[in-house]
């Protein structure tokens, strides 16, 4: 096991990696940005390297500046955590380049996972059900307008080389399909670099279902069963789930059992090590790969609290050339878990709310949960994303986990700034919610002020 884990990244994750880390004996460097410079994850790092000003490309984003503070600090391995660096096959092998253990997959298996067209062929060949689409990314409109007619409208164009829901538009008509193909690649060269657009059948309203796997460098892969993903806005997550209510209570255990199968073979097909998450669409009965992401998830809590794995210890045992030792019998189902990220913004209009936590008292009590970047007092600043803290809860059912949820959100006070808190609330209520019908359009129907 390495000695010292620099944390290539901020906030709730970077504490969270942490707490794990220290507890396994490790010493901990932080790095931050001039924004962050006062927030608990760089207190209680036993070092802190400055990175540079707020932007992230300044800081956060700075290759030479996140290899330079681990060699500063002697650093022997790197967690990413998510967003930022994590998925940047660039990082893994410059970390590789300068001695460095790179807590995440191999690098070669981050790039065949990068362009999403590319990695639908690959997994399509081994056999996993994919989203009928185009076989490659499309170079005009003119190729997408043939495509379509294929696919059958109306389609979801996608950005090869995006993530996060940006660069992706449905498009109902041809007319409509020329102004969506443009949006998307515009907005995918802004924010990636490249203007690759692919087209997907649009499913107009899928569960969005994402499975755990859990990979060692000596063959040895299992998958942590299921998260329900599909409370969404913008195509950004919003609660998360696990179990599923559609697999809950042992339902339809055929589908999961080919869910879990297709997870597997997806991760073989990529040459898939450490942590990692396949996210599928499931609707009309079946289920269709969407993409693997090739690191933690932010949803991750509710899988170790359903299964009993912490998934950072063992990213950081496996990283560390360790066997995984958990065998796929061992992984079961213990109650259920739900995730609410805890956003500064209008509940209402959904704009970011910067400003200072007079008040931050977190809930206690059976079953929760806390994963906070941010403590009373600190100033919650408009250069990253929006979320302060993730609120989990667990219960020997989803409706006992609910329960606890609702009491739990009353309790949360939050003064200085707006959040998201009022929303969470109106779900949990819904009653559709309660019942389990969910899908990935379900906040454009329900759960309104």
């Amino acid at each position: 096991m390495f000695k010292k884990l620099l944390i290539a990244n901020r906030g709730e994750i970077a504490r969270r990696i942490q707490t794990v880390a220290k507890g396994m004996g490790l010493a901990t460097v932080a790095v931050y940005s001039d924004a962050d410079a006062g927030l608990p994850f760089v207190r209680e790092a036993d070092e802190a390297v400055r990175l540079g000003p707020a932007p992230p490309r300044d800081s956060y984003l700075n290759i030479p500046a996140l290899l330079e503070a681990a060699r500063a600090t002697g650093a022997d391995a790197v967690h990413p955590g998510y967003g930022f660096v994590s998925e940047s096959a660039g990082f893994a092998r410059a970390c590789q380049d300068a001695g460095l253990v790179f807590v995440g997959p191999p690098a070669e298996a981050m790039l065949r996972m990068k362009d999403k067209s590319q990695a639908r062929q690959l997994v399509a060949a081994a056999g996993v059900p994919v989203v009928p689409g185009s076989e490659d990314v499309l170079p005009d409109v003119d190729a997408a307008r043939v495509a379509a007619e294929r696919i059958g409208y109306p389609v979801l164009c996608k950005a090869a080389g995006g993530g996060g829901g940006i660069g992706m538009g449905v498009a109902h008509t041809p007319a409509e399909l020329e102004k969506v193909f443009r949006q998307c690649a515009d907005r995918a060269k802004a924010a990636f670099g490249r203007e690759g657009i692919y087209l997907e059948r649009y499913f107009p309203a899928p569960r969005h279902i994402e499975v755990q796997v859990l990979g060692d460098h000596h063959g040895h892969l299992i998958h942590g069963l299921e998260r329900e993903c599909s409370i969404q806005r913008r195509h950004q997550k919003v609660v998360e789930e696990a179990p599923s209510p559609l697999f809950a209570e042992g339902r339809d255990e055929e589908l999961a059992g080919k869910l879990f199968s297709a997870a597997l073979t997806a991760a073989r097909a990529f040459g898939y090590a450490n942590a990692g998450t396949v996210e599928f669409l499931c609707a009309e009965g079946g289920f269709y790969f969407i993409e693997m992401n090739a690191r933690l998830q932010v949803e991750h809590p509710v899988t170790e609290l359903t299964t009993g794995l912490d998934l950072i210890a063992w990213q950081l045992r496996i990283a560390a050339g360790e066997r995984l030792t958990v065998r796929q019998e061992d992984v079961r189902r213990r109650g259920a878990a739900l995730e609410f990220r805890i956003y500064a913004e209008d509940p209402v209009r959904f704009l970011p709310s910067p400003g200072p936590l007079r008040v931050f008292q977190p809930p206690s009590g059976e079953g929760v949960r806390l994963d906070s970047g941010y403590a009373e007092g600190d100033l919650v600043t408009p250069h990253y994303d929006p979320m302060i803290a993730k609120l989990i809860v667990s219960g020997a059912t989803r409706a006992e986990a609910i329960e606890r949820s609702i009491h739990a959100l009353e309790g949360f006070r939050i003064e200085g700034i707006k959040t998201n808190i009022p929303l969470h609330l109106r779900i949990l209520r819904d009653p559709v919610f309660r019942a389990g019908e969910l899908n990935t359009r379900f906040l454009e129907h329900h759960a309104k002020p």
